[in-house]
């Protein structure tokens, strides 16, 4: 059984990324609008949020204005170590 993907990036040093993007719109310059969203990313580098941006400036149509981003490493490679044996309880 393969474990979870996730759940490996996470042994691999990936934390959850909360990432909130402020933008306007062209149609309307004034209304200040944003997208929220969360992903597993290596920080400080932060590769896959740098690929969505880079995509966002190429395919859409909305100046960026802000961009907040919140890490957290929920599992680091000290905290998880491996189990040898089955302990049954009845």
């Amino acid at each position: 059984m393969a474990a979870d993907v996730d759940f490996t990036r996470q042994i691999e040093g990936y934390g959850l990324t909360t990432i909130q993007i402020h933008y306007y719109l062209p149609d309307h310059p004034s209304l200040l609008q944003m997208f929220a969203f969360q992903q597993y990313d290596l920080a400080p580098r932060f590769p896959r949020l740098e690929r969505f941006l880079d995509h966002w400036r190429r395919e859409i149509e909305a100046a960026l204005h802000s961009i907040r981003v919140a890490h957290n490493r929920l599992i680091g490679p000290q905290e998880y170590r491996a189990v040898n044996g089955i302990i049954t309880l009845n």
